[in-house]
């Protein structure tokens, strides 16, 4: 009575070796590390280590070691004081297309990590980092979509031939003015059939026969889940570029995205690529009417004022002929005839047939660059410090259509090397779908990531001990076979941690001290329905297979319940929660395998198969 199959032993036996075997790599610090990545026209070579060996030879900062590992170089340091000296040496040696990064780098031996077997990932509390609340302007991405709109009614209309005053873009409308009611019906007829999904109406405004055109209220949160969604990529892309290992980027209701860049503590640079919101737009220089009448006040309903950056005025057609949502790739580089910081474009499908349709038909006029960069300024209004949001449209670049341009160019007129890199990364890693504003911002450095880790582990022993020791005081050898249990139950969770390549953090480790104390109450459950059985008079035997299998649906309804919360938990929250909700449910599934089938092999295998054996419990 009381034997384990074969199978059951060999499956528990199977379990608990392979959650050691893919837990081992954790017990394997990382070395801090300085990662240097070539972008397009960057090369990583044996050259580039050699150079990057000397110079921090030059300055005294003593490393690891410098490997090459496909397309980056991971210089290894003792200590992330070393790391952020070697990072800053390097920023000034290294010049060209190329990013230099803060990173960890594995120290798992080869033949470990070749079985798949690699440590689990830290979170921002306990590795160090920056943290980012960023609010989508969700307002921009709305006036961004009606003047896309405006942009398509003025292509139609003139496709059309139908004549019309004015277009312009008021609140969450269109406004569309025409000379009169039979040029406005015709438009409302061409638009109504055209885009079903909008709110056309005829209205007059004052003498003007016009249109009024809204977006539905399905139309705009389609809009602002779209904005939200495209800048949730569009960091992710430029948090890539910037090289950094297992960021974090995602929603955080409606309208905020976290980003946490664990390792980085260069804010001031991580911001300036994050919340950069540069695009291009490309518009034929307005040569038919006077700028400086224009200057003066009379601007003509087709143009618009523009600034060079030197400050001289320039009359752009409002029509825009390219804009960067076509860009699919950038790179900075130097013109070979004048030598001076360029940037290489490639345009998509698309955007290479409008580009070569447009220049085509406007060889020899003038076609000004257009770069516009969202900001938010701090300013003093009324007495209380507000946030002012403007756009910064400048000019970089006016130059005569030579020949008809297609899928690749060239930019000029960037003033230094470092603005055509961090222009051509903006332009490579996509254009924010709307503006966005960090809210929250905050700095962990290593040393504080260092002691949480310290305080973590510390929690988990102390919790475990305890456990321990009341187990094998109250139920003597069974709480030493519960004890077995629990160890391999920690094991199970790390295990399945780094397998899932899951980030721990301080709220995981809280989830962990959690199970520990959880994962008994099965056993308690299980030990103390066996002591009751004995009180009943039953024999050893019979109350060892009542004990397991009359306490099986408790324990199965204690653990579904906590189970089921633990989901809600990671299906609603963020961050930190999520991680609690992970370290929580495998705590479950494994101290259910543990506490059940696991003490019940060791059991057996002690008691099993005896006539009357002398329980320790």
């Amino acid at each position: 009575m009381n034997r384990n199959p074969m199978w059951k032993n060999v499956l528990v036996i199977a379990v608990i070796f392979l959650g050691g075997f893919f837990a081992m790599p954790n017990l394997y610090d990382k070395d801090a590390a300085v990662q240097v990545s070539a972008g397009r026209y960057g090369k990583v070579d044996l050259a580039l280590m050699s150079k990057v060996e000397l110079a921090l030879k030059a300055q005294s900062v003593a490393y690891i070691g410098a490997e090459l590992q496909g397309d980056r170089l991971l210089v290894r340091l003792a200590d992330s004081t070393t790391q952020l000296k070697a990072k800053k040496i390097l920023d000034e040696t290294i010049k060209g297309d190329y990013t230099i990064a803060l990173n960890l780098a594995s120290t798992t031996p080869s033949w470990l990590s070749g079985m798949g077997a690699e440590a689990m990932n830290l979170g921002l509390d306990l590795r160090g980092g920056v943290h980012f609340l960023m609010d989508v302007d969700m307002d921009a991405a709305i006036k961004k979509a009606l003047e896309g709109l405006a942009s398509e009614f003025r292509g139609l209309l003139r496709d059309e031939k139908i004549r019309y005053k004015r277009i312009q873009t008021e609140a969450d409308q269109v406004i569309i003015g025409f000379r009169n009611s039979e040029h406005r019906d015709m438009a409302l007829a061409k638009i109504s059939s055209e885009y079903k999904d909008l709110v056309v109406e005829a209205q007059n405004m004052g003498t003007t026969p016009s249109l009024v055109i809204r977006l539905t209220e399905v139309t705009i949160r389609e809009t602002k889940t779209t904005a939200l969604q495209q800048n949730i990529i569009t960091l992710r892309n430029r948090i890539n570029e910037l090289g950094v290992a297992e960021p974090t980027v995602q929603q955080q209701g409606d309208s905020r995205i976290v980003v946490q860049l664990p390792g980085v503590q260069d804010t001031a640079q991580a911001k300036k690529i994050l919340g950069g919101t540069a695009t291009l737009e490309f518009r034929l220089v307005d040569f038919e009417h006077d700028v400086q009448d224009a200057v003066k006040g009379r601007v003509p309903a087709t143009s618009k004022i523009y600034y060079h950056r030197d400050g001289r005025p320039y009359l752009l057609q409002k029509r825009v002929m390219l804009t960067g949502d076509h860009i699919i790739n950038s790179g900075s580089t130097l013109d070979s005839e004048t030598g001076t910081p360029t940037v290489s474009v490639t345009l998509d499908g698309k955007g290479a047939r409008i580009f070569s349709k447009v220049t085509g038909d406007n060889i020899g006029n003038p076609m000004a660059v257009v770069l516009i960069e969202s900001k938010t300024e701090v300013r003093k209004v009324g007495g209380k410090l507000t946030k002012v949001k403007r756009t910064d449209a400048k000019i970089i670049s006016v130059a005569t259509i030579r020949d008809q341009l297609s899928k690749k160019f060239q930019i000029t007129g960037l003033d230094s090397g470092a603005e055509a890199s961090e222009l051509a990364l903006l332009l490579r890693a996509g254009a924010l779908a709307a503006p966005i504003e960090i809210v929250e911002e905050r700095t962990v450095g290593p040393s504080l990531g260092q002691d949480n880790i310290d305080k973590g582990f510390q929690s988990v022993m102390i919790g475990f001990a305890f456990v321990l020791v009341f187990m094998v005081i109250w139920y003597r050898v069974f709480g030493a076979v519960a004890n077995i249990a629990l160890t391999a139950n920690l094991i199970l969770i790390v295990a399945l941690l780094s397998l899932l390549q899951a980030t721990l953090t301080l709220p995981g480790i809280a989830g962990i001290v959690l199970t520990v104390g959880m994962a008994v109450d099965a056993n308690v459950l299980i030990f103390e329905r066996i002591r009751e059985e004995l009180r009943l008079g039953n024999s050893p035997q019979a109350s060892i297979d009542v004990g397991y299998s009359k306490a099986f649906s408790t324990i199965a309804d204690a653990n579904i319940t906590t189970l089921i919360a633990a989901v809600v938990l990671f299906g609603f929250g963020t961050g930190s929660i999520k991680g609690f909700a992970v370290t929580l449910s495998l705590g479950i599934l494994t101290s259910m395998f543990t506490a059940i089938m696991g003490t019940r092999a060791v059991v057996n295998s002690l008691y099993g198969g005896k006539h009357r054996p002398k329980l320790s419990i």
